[in-house]
Formats: C-alpha cells, structure tokens, sequence
C-alpha cells in the first residue's frame, strides 16, 4: 500500500488509486493499462470506469490526494513547538521525504513524479503556492517573534520559502537518494534558519 491511511476518499476510489499506483511503479506509467489497474484493485474493468474515466484520471487522483495530505503535514510539522529550523526539518521530512520515499525509489517511480507537470501541472501548481504560503508564515512569524529586519536584508518571508522549494527541487537532479537529499534538505534550512535571525 502506498497511499497513507490518513487520507479521507471513497474506499472505492482508494483502492483503485492504491492498485493504479503499484502498477505504474512497477510498469511504468505508459505500459499500464486500464485492465491492468482493475486486476490490481480486483474490479471489473466496467466498474472501474464508473469511478474514473481513463489512467489519467486516476494518476491526476493519487497526485492529488498525496499532495493534500503533503500540505496536512507540512501544517501539523509548522504548528509543533520548536526552533524555524526543527519545524522546517519536520516539514521536509513527514511531508515531503516520507510522503514521496517509496515513490522515488520503485523501479518506474522517478518516471512517474517526472510526468507530473504533463499530467497533473495545475495540482503541483495550487499545491506548491499553499505550501509557499505555509513556509511563508511561519518564517514571518519567526522573524517578528526574534525582531529581525527581513526586508533590511534586502530578502522578504515569501522569497525564503520560494527559495527553501525552488532549492530542494533543483537540488533532486544532483541529490538522487531520498535519504541524502533529505539531509542535504536539512542543511538548506539551517541557513534560511540564520537569515531569518537578528
């Protein structure tokens, strides 16, 4: 099972998705064929097709429903007690890392997440501006509670948490292991954590 149990959708649906995304881990996105995710999710091909209409579909419903629980974490990671930079760890590591692990290491996973702006560009979108926003706030609200100029700094709380994801993101081509680019992550935050202190 790859899609958390946290998630709140139609069991139905979870369980084609669930089936859907084994397959093209193991597939490939391409080589799949609806047939395919009705064996794994153990539906009839027309029952299936009352709740999805194509394979498209389906990978546009699995990106969507990890990526809203991504943003559930990244709140529950924002909202604990703790350091900017401990928050931010957590934030990259339950709602990003973990989230995304068995993913990126199945043998058609790295296909699967380069496929997302094709398949799925206007969900990342709306995903990565809320998420931009979390990050956002949490750094504002850092900065006022140390008393530090962000915008003397020539830099504003937007700009770390554009530069925080803009960062993890261009560091995934060079960081290929999940574990190394989570510490490679870590590290990340601990200089936006000294921009933002006085």
């Amino acid at each position: 099972m790859y899609l958390p149990v946290e998630v709140t959708e139609d069991p139905k649906r979870i369980r084609i998705m669930e089936g859907a995304l084994k397959v093209f881990l193991a597939y490939g996105f391409d080589r799949t064929k609806m047939d395919d995710i009705a064996r794994a999710a153990e539906f009839s091909r027309p029952s299936l097709y009352l709740l999805f209409k194509n394979k498209t579909d389906i990978y546009r419903a699995i990106a969507s429903c990890l990526l809203t629980l991504s943003l559930k974490r990244a709140e529950l990671a924002l909202a604990k007690e703790g350091t900017l930079a401990e928050r931010l760890d957590g934030l990259i590591e339950c709602s990003l890392h973990d989230l995304m692990k068995d993913i990126v290491e199945s043998p058609h996973g790295q296909e699967i997440i380069d496929m997302r702006s094709r398949l799925a560009g206007d969900i990342i979108a709306e995903w990565r501006g809320r998420m931009d926003t979390l990050i956002e706030r949490a750094v504002r609200q850092e900065a006022q509670r140390l008393g530090a100029d962000l915008c003397a700094r020539g830099v504003s709380a937007r700009t770390v948490a554009e530069t925080l994801l803009d960062a993890l993101e261009g560091m995934k081509p060079r960081v290929s292991d999940p574990n190394d680019h989570l510490e490679a992550g870590k590290r990340l935050v601990r200089v936006i954590a000294a921009a933002v202190r006085p």
